[in-house]
């Protein structure tokens, strides 16, 4: 299935936080912070969005911004471009 993202939005593949186990102590799912990093995927026909993010770009988004979807069991979220705060280079 492809994912073709509207107007300022974009689409990214979230990156898992690498497991941390300090102490022995387990730490349940529903405890872990969320994600804020990912790769973009596909990018919205917005012209500025365009000019600044590229499918492959690693990206830092809001905590709480875009709506989480799975796709061929892949974890996907869709943002706007506002809610993508810094690309990493």
């Amino acid at each position: 299935m492809k994912l073709e993202p509207l107007g300022d939005r974009v689409v990214v593949k979230v990156s898992e936080p690498e497991e941390k186990m300090v102490g022995g102590i387990i730490i349940p799912d529903t405890v872990k912070e969320k994600p804020v990093m990912g790769e973009v995927v596909a990018i919205g026909t917005d012209d500025e969005v365009k000019e600044n993010l590229k499918e492959g770009d690693n990206v830092i988004y809001a905590k709480y911004g875009g709506t989480e979807v799975t796709i061929d069991g892949q974890d996907l979220i869709i943002l706007s471009y506002g809610d993508v705060l810094a690309k990493l280079g």
